[in-house]
């Protein structure tokens, strides 16, 4: 009985990091593993590119990270994964410009 106690609460915070949202730039590796797509090997890939420097956009975690196309990004996005904010596909907010 404590055995599915325990196998349920593991479960439920899994899955709870999986669907709250994750920055990209932010996220620890056991965030990342935790997500459907990325393996140990991506993972560290792209915690090694973030080391260089922070992603600035999804356009640039495609070119930088290797096995991370227009698919799996949209994946990751609707898994919870933002970059800078900006889930995939969503266009940077632009700063208003003076008429």
């Amino acid at each position: 009985m404590r055995h599915t106690i325990s196998t349920g609460i593991v479960s439920m915070l899994l899955t709870g990091i999986a669907w709250a949202q994750v920055d990209l730039n932010k996220a620890q590796e056991i965030e990342l593993d935790g997500l459907n797509g990325l393996g140990p090997t991506m993972t560290r890939a792209i915690m090694n590119e973030r080391q260089k420097a922070p992603f600035r956009d999804w356009t640039d975690v495609m070119q930088r990270v290797k096995g991370i196309g227009p698919k799996k990004a949209a994946s990751l996005s609707e898994q919870g994964v933002r970059v800078q904010g900006q889930s995939y596909g969503q266009a940077p907010a632009s700063p208003m410009k003076k008429p």
